[in-house]
């Protein structure tokens, strides 16, 4: 496999991962959303209704990546997974609560849209952490070796059929 074929089988690669981390992020952002603008209603403080609208967006967003972004990610060591997972998620909350709780409290930036806004702006920072934290620690790919066998496989599968093809 040459290397500009090597190089173009990366960047697509990355490039269905982040589509799949964008979806699910999408997913979680509407559901983040949606918790908070609820637990606004209820008269609850605004960065403890985000934590709590946070978790909940978290416990949906394992669901998603674990099966659907990285399906096929190593699962032999799943509590040390989950473990990351929580640990990786709680830094991206407090950098996310962080910056609402800076805007709220140290700006006086309050009310439903600037607590919106704000909550936005927190999701989208911790989105970036989250997303090299995950998958360079917690979702962890199969052995490079493994990858290389899979491709050598495919690449001559693909070539015995064009082979028959050609018969």
């Amino acid at each position: 496999m040459s290397r500009l074929s090597a190089l173009n089988t990366r960047v697509k690669l990355l490039y269905r991962e982040v589509a799949k981390f964008g979806l699910v992020g999408i997913a979680g952002i509407f559901v983040n959303m949606i918790a908070l603008n609820l637990l606004l209603s209820t008269g609850l403080q605004t960065v403890r209704a985000s934590v709590i609208a946070t978790i909940i967006a978290i416990a949906f967003n394992y669901v998603g990546f674990r099966y659907f972004t990285y399906r096929n990610a190593d699962r032999s060591q799943r509590g040390k997974e989950i473990g990351l997972f929580v640990f990786f998620s709680v830094v991206g909350l407090v950098i996310q609560n962080g910056i609402l709780y800076a805007a709220t409290y140290g700006m006086g930036w309050d009310g439903r849209l600037a607590n919106n806004f704000w909550s936005l702006t927190g999701i989208g920072v911790a989105t970036l952490f989250r997303f090299w934290s995950y998958r360079t620690w917690v979702f962890r790919s199969l052995p490079a070796k493994a990858v290389e066998q899979a491709e050598a496989f495919l690449t001559e599968s693909e070539q015995q059929a064009r082979a028959g093809a050609r018969k």
